[in-house]
C-alpha cells in the first residue's frame, strides 16, 4: 500500500481562505475546532448547529469542516453521517448522534485522526493568514 496524503494540507488551505474572504472572524473557529477533536466526532458536528442561529458565519466554517472530513473519509472507504440536520429538530438531531457513535471504533480512530491533522494544518493555515 503506498503513502496517500489526501491533499490535507490543502484542503485545509481552501478552507481557511474560504472562511477569511467572508468573515475574518471565523478564522479563530479553527483553533477551536482543533481543540473540540478530543470531544470526539459527534460533539465536533454538533457546534454547526449550535452556532448556526447566532453566528452563522462560524457555523458555515465548522459545517464546510466537517463535509471536508467526510469526503476525505470517502475517499478511504470509510462513510462517515452527514445527515441534513435543521437545529431545532430534536429527532433529527438525535438521529444523526446516533448514527456517529454507532460508526465501528476503527472507523472512529481513523475520522478522529483524520480530523485532528485537518485541524492542525487548519491552524497553520490560520497563523499564515492572521
Amino acid at each position: 500500500m503506498a503513502w496517500h496524503t489526501y491533499g490535507l494540507d490543502q484542503e485545509a488551505q481552501k478552507l481557511v481562505l474560504a472562511a477569511k474572504r467572508r468573515d475574518q472572524e471565523s478564522l479563530n473557529q479553527g483553533y477551536k475546532m482543533r481543540m473540540a477533536v478530543a470531544y470526539g466526532l459527534e460533539r465536533f458536528w454538533g457546534e454547526h448547529l449550535r452556532l448556526q442561529e447566532r453566528e452563522a458565519q462560524k457555523s458555515r466554517y465548522w459545517k464546510e469542516t466537517w463535509d471536508t472530513l467526510v469526503r476525505i473519509a470517502g475517499q478511504a472507504h470509510i462513510t462517515i453521517p452527514n445527515d441534513a440536520v435543521r437545529p431545532d429538530n430534536v429527532q433529527q438531531i438525535q438521529a444523526m448522534s446516533e448514527r456517529l457513535w454507532g460508526l465501528n471504533l476503527a472507523d472512529q480512530r481513523v475520522a478522529l485522526a483524520v480530523l485532528t491533522q485537518l485541524c492542525d494544518c487548519m491552524v497553520w493555515w490560520t497563523q499564515r493568514y492572521k
